[in-house]
């Protein structure tokens, strides 16, 4: 589903209330309706269009009583910098993802779990994705501290009238081994005009140079 539907569904205050109390046990009406303070008919609306964004389902007892459960995981991140502002949601890969090789800058060691795995050995693994689960917040606020001070730095050399995003994407480029206005275009997915424009205000300012129909960075 689109991030942007999702922030919109969950600001409510009470569906969040509604998936906390879900996210501890299923559910039905009368039990959400006492734990929210709100109709029976308010939470009626609220778990249809929980329902029609997948996120809740139902399932009826042998008393022909209704249970709501969450359907499924789902991460929403939403990212707000003076450089940026964007939200992605994404479910869980397939357990049968091979993460070897795919995260090069961290360091990823969890057992994989095999389907005769014991009490203690799933709980060992729960315990060390906990960790690593924290280990990754922690990194990722990092990034993105350390993200907005290169921009900061960047701006500083390009100008406060630029798109420091886009100058340091262009960068990246030619750092990366991209060095023909085609292929930074192609890197950056920008048109031609637009990154040679850019490429020939970094110019001016030092941080680049253009020699022999290649684009480097200077120092």
């Amino acid at each position: 589903m689109d991030s942007a539907v999702l922030l919109d569904l969950l600001g409510n205050e009470n569906r969040r209330r509604i998936l906390r109390l879900l996210s501890h046990k299923p559910c039905y009406v009368t039990e959400i309706s006492e734990y929210l303070g709100v109709s029976p008919k308010a939470v009626i609306d609220h778990l249809r269009k929980l329902e029609e964004a997948g996120l809740v389902e139902s399932r009826t007892d042998d008393q022909r009583r209704k249970y709501f459960h969450i359907s499924r995981n789902l991460r929403l991140e939403v990212n707000v910098s003076p450089y940026g502002f964007g939200a992605k949601s994404a479910y869980p890969a397939s357990t049968s993802l091979d993460m070897s090789g795919r995260c090069p800058h961290i360091s990823i060691e969890v057992t994989p779990d095999g389907d005769d795995d014991g009490i203690g050995d799933l709980a060992a693994s729960f315990a060390t994705l906990e960790e690593l689960e924290n280990e990754l917040s922690l990194a990722q606020r990092w990034v993105h501290g350390r993200k907005t001070d290169v921009l900061d730095r960047l701006n500083e050399a390009i100008g406060a009238d630029a798109d420091s995003r886009f100058y340091a994407n262009v960068l990246a480029a030619i750092a990366s081994g991209e060095e023909t206005v085609d292929d930074i275009g192609d890197e950056v997915n920008a048109p031609r005009n637009v990154v040679e424009e850019a490429l020939h205000r970094l110019a001016d300012r030092g941080l680049v140079r253009h020699s022999e129909g290649n684009w480097r960075i200077v120092g």
